[in-house]
């Protein structure tokens, strides 16, 4: 615990303790953005190193709360339903992975902030944009490109919440389809940080620590989820959804 202790103050980690409500408390509402919130949050006093850290297991822990909120079978369904959607962005975060050390990671930030923020704003604006009924291939390629971005940047949610927003997934569905794509992907974190070192026994309790502020965000998020029509929940996702592709654009910008 000295080591642990050397890395973070007291107060700094009050200060954690009140970012991860808040990740935690959005993300039970609309589903995403808790990894954002917290890496974020937690850079402007922390470490980066640290920060990322932090940030792993209660992501791990919160997107199978979520993926889980109404049973195995339900989350199984959901897994059914857009499994051409899961391989597709699987094999191409495998595969793109192998890229990060070869294409900046500003245009790929770019790349996914701007088709983003243009079709949260045309959204908002009332323009409609929508899937009623995709086909195998356009939900291969939505896939695809997901699993694309999210294997050189670590950014997938924007959009995979955008492709679900566009078929206008009734909000339990899109809640638990989110947790069940980003809970696959939080397990392939989890591994790869523990073979680059951020996950250590030294920054192990951080991570640990910051589960129990998250979980009780989500289940504060979960009952304002439970308390707002459809119509108010797509409007809360696409605020959040803005915040994240401005915050895109920003990163990508920032040379």
């Amino acid at each position: 615990m000295d080591a642990f202790f050397s890395l973070i103050s007291a107060s700094d980690l009050a200060i954690a303790f009140g970012i991860a409500l808040l990740a935690g408390t959005v993300k039970g509402m609309v589903g995403f953005a808790l990894p954002m919130i917290l890496v974020s949050g937690l850079s402007l006093f922390l470490a980066p190193e640290l920060a990322l850290a932090g940030l792993i297991l209660p992501t791990l822990v919160t997107n199978w709360m979520q993926a889980l909120r109404q049973g195995g079978g339900a989350a199984f369904a959901s897994l059914k339903r857009f499994r051409l959607f899961l391989l597709a962005g699987l094999v191409f975060l495998l595969l793109s992975a192998q890229m990060v050390r070869v294409l900046p990671q500003q245009v790929m930030f770019l790349a996914i902030g701007g088709p983003v923020t243009l079709f949260v704003l045309l959204q908002l604006m009332g323009v409609p944009l929508t899937l009623a009924k995709p086909t195998p291939r356009v939900e291969v390629m939505v896939g695809a490109f997901a699993g694309l971005i999210g294997g050189i940047s670590g950014v997938w949610g924007p959009p995979t919440v955008a492709y679900l927003t566009a078929l206008g997934t009734e909000k339990s569905e899109q809640i638990r389809v989110q947790g069940v794509i980003y809970g696959m992907g939080a397990f392939a974190l989890l591994f790869a940080h523990i073979g680059s070192g951020v996950m250590r026994l030294e920054t192990l309790p951080f991570s640990i620590l910051l589960i129990v502020p998250a979980v009780l965000g989500m289940w504060i998020g979960g009952m304002l989820h439970d308390r707002i029509d459809q119509r108010v929940f797509k409007q809360a996702t696409l605020i959040v959804l803005l915040l994240a592709g401005l915050n895109l654009l920003r990163r990508g910008l920032m040379l």
